[in-house]
């Protein structure tokens, strides 16, 4: 029972956080975003200057239900993207931990 309350607790916590702090996340770039961007100026053609971010491309994943912290693209969905996120990860944990578990000899 101590465990199932733990868990429980812990869900909530993870559901909270991913689905209500991630609206106060900044959108400014990153560090690696920022730094990937020196040299270079931001124009209506795109990229003009020196930088690393020039030969940047889109991943494979870019098109994904989740991409860009929102749901299908749309504006103002990154607590459910980050709702859905969790609620992926707890599942597939758990399933891990359920098949990976010990198990106890059966006595027959």
């Amino acid at each position: 029972m101590k465990n199932r309350t733990f868990l429980f607790g812990f869900l909530i916590v993870a559901l909270v956080l991913a689905g209500g702090v991630s609206y106060l996340a900044s959108s400014s770039p990153d560090g690696l975003d920022h730094a990937t961007l020196q040299g270079c100026e931001e124009t209506d053609a795109g990229l003009t200057g020196q930088c690393v971010a020039q030969n940047a491309t889109d991943h494979d994943l870019a098109e994904s239900p989740l991409a860009d912290y929102a749901v299908s693209g749309a504006e103002g969905t990154t607590g459910l993207a980050g709702v859905i996120g969790v609620l992926i990860t707890v599942a597939v944990a758990g399933g891990l931990f359920w098949l990976l578990r010990r198990r106890t000899p059966t006595r027959g």
